[in-house]
């Protein structure tokens, strides 16, 4: 199947995942370049977490944008929703903006659940094909794994 096909998966995608850190340690790799890196594919975030500023990825060699759009929501260190395109890939590029809302939610014994909820990809299929499944999965499975090992799950590029 060719990839960027409608396959169903353009109603709202909701990943979860229990990570042992705080709200703050979680917002901080959300939002900070430093985190991001070891996690997100090897791109950089800028932002500065707050609503209506940018929220920006680089690429892991700093040529290009893989995401360029705005802070929706601010509610540090309990939600953050940005506008989401997939600029990191030609064939989606021209595809409408999409959000991702992060929800971070303490529990008693120090670790937290932290809720993606990637919606509004109706007029997008083929970017919410290609974040489907294991790309997000990746992504909060590296974010797990850096936030409690201090360890990515590939290769840190820097």
């Amino acid at each position: 199947m060719n990839r960027l096909e409608p396959t169903g998966q353009t109603a709202a995608q909701v990943y979860q995942i229990f990570i042992k850190a705080t709200p703050n340690e979680i917002w901080d790799a959300i939002v900070e370049p430093e985190f991001s890196a070891r996690y997100f594919y090897g791109s950089r975030v800028d932002t500065t977490g707050e609503a209506g500023t940018p929220f920006r990825y680089h690429a892991p060699d700093g040529s290009s944008l893989w995401g360029d759009e705005l802070v929706i929501e601010s509610d540090r260190p309990r939600r953050l929703a940005v506008g989401w395109r997939s600029l990191y890939d030609p064939l989606l590029v021209d595809e409408p903006s999409s959000r991702v809302t992060w929800e971070i939610e303490p529990h008693e014994g120090g670790f937290c659940l932290l809720t993606v909820i990637h919606d509004q990809l109706e007029n997008s299929p083929g970017t919410a094909a290609n974040v489907a499944g294991t790309g997000w999965m990746m992504v909060l499975s590296g974010l797990k794994t850096v936030l409690e090992t201090g360890a990515g799950l590939v290769a840190d590029p820097r």
